[in-house]
């Protein structure tokens, strides 16, 4: 077996104990999982397939024993390659059973008639499967309760293992050489529709395998959001440029940004900088184990604000791994209690202007004690571009 994501099968093993015992506590027989980090998360099936969406992926995790993969055929090959050996398929897409009989008969036998199913239904969940498949699953398995998972698949992917988390610093570290190569791609005149290009070249050639996510902006007082797509407008003279990159290394994402400014960077924007570097400190002295998201929050923004509660963008930060975004959420509303082994950005944010705005990213690990900088933290004066 050559596992294509890399881990050991102990790595999964351990997953699915940990799964099984909570199942057993909350009464579920079975989890069904649909999504591409969730069936990732316990087979270690790792394909960039998933971008198209003809096709439902499914993964049983029954009470007792390995996970079970329902899928389509095209798929077998390379499930075949992880640790999962009971991998069912159907010849998909097919118009008039897309893998749905399989799906109930597998559940039946796994689960019981009379099984609890859980699947995740909370916020920052989907459904990867047509509603009206789903709506007939629940027609085949007339006795058996399809509900919610329990919170399982949440509370497991907030704390990672040392390889999770050895693979979410390796991202980090890729994505620590291409910004530091920024001066090679930027500068008065270039267009930022190339330096976004040029970015991911670098991004590449450092080690990602692929780069599904970069947003930035550029501007004198600095920028109107951190979502955009680039445009063809030249960099010019006192100009903030910002790159915020979510590359992928071996299935992890790493996700933070940072901001250089076309020659000297006037004294107003240094100082914003230098507000947002604060925050990041407040909130990385604030991420220990018993503390909550909120607490964060509140350290962040007593630096920028004075403690006014208001996020602006919505939060300032949030759970890092296999997905660019995941729980908790850096804001007033999140009361999560930090663990170690947690992954957190920190996202402070400030505004510079009518309708401009900077922002600073970082990611951090919750330790047994003080938090640790998976990035190779920034600071001083902002980076300078010719």
């Amino acid at each position: 077996m050559t596992d294509p994501s890399g881990f050991a099968p102990t790595e999964y093993q351990a997953r699915c104990d940990a799964a099984q015992q909570m199942m057993d506590a909350a009464g579920l027989d079975a989890l069904l999982l649909t999504t591409e980090a969730d069936l990732r998360y316990f087979s270690g099936f790792l394909t960039r397939f998933w971008e198209s969406p003809t096709r439902p992926w499914f993964l049983i995790l029954p009470a007792q024993g390995k996970p079970v993969a329902v899928i389509p055929e095209i798929g077998a090959h390379l499930m075949g390659r992880t640790w999962i050996d009971d991998i069912r398929t159907w010849r998909a897409p097919d118009y008039s059973d897309d893998g749905v009989s399989l799906l109930a008969g597998t559940l039946h036998e796994l689960a019981g008639p009379r099984g609890r199913i859980g699947l995740p239904s909370g916020m920052e969940s989907h459904l990867g499967m047509p509603l009206a498949d789903f709506r007939r699953l629940e027609r085949e398995l007339p006795d058996a309760s399809l509900t919610d998972d329990a919170g399982i698949l949440r509370a497991l992917r907030l704390i990672k293992s040392p390889a999770e988390m050895a693979r979410i610093e390796e991202a980090c570290a890729i994505g620590d050489r291409a910004f530091s190569r920024v001066p090679e791609i930027a500068g008065r005149g270039v267009p930022l529709s190339k330096i976004f290009r040029d970015f991911q070249r670098l991004c590449l050639e450092e080690g990602a395998d692929f780069v599904p996510y970069l947003a930035g902006g550029a501007g004198q007082t600095g920028y109107g959001d951190v979502i955009s797509p680039a445009t063809d407008l030249p960099l010019e003279h006192g100009d903030m440029l910002m790159l915020d990159t979510g590359l992928i290394r071996a299935g992890y994402f790493c996700d933070f940004n940072r901001n250089f400014c076309v020659g000297p960077c006037p004294a107003p924007l240094q100082s914003a900088h230098d507000r947002l570097i604060d925050a990041v400190t407040a909130g990385a002295e604030a991420a220990r184990p018993g503390a909550l998201a909120s607490d964060i929050f509140a350290a962040m923004d007593a630096v920028l604000t004075g403690g006014s509660g208001d996020p602006g963008a919505g939060r300032y930060g949030h759970g890092l791994g296999m997905q660019l975004t995941e729980w908790p959420s850096i804001l007033p509303a999140d009361r999560t209690g930090l663990r170690p082994g947690m992954v957190l950005t920190l996202e402070p944010s400030i505004a510079t202007g009518p309708g401009t705005l900077l922002v600073h990213e970082e990611v951090i690990a919750v330790t047994d004690g003080a938090a640790r900088f998976l990035t190779a933290r920034m600071e001083g004066p902002v980076p300078a571009l010719p």
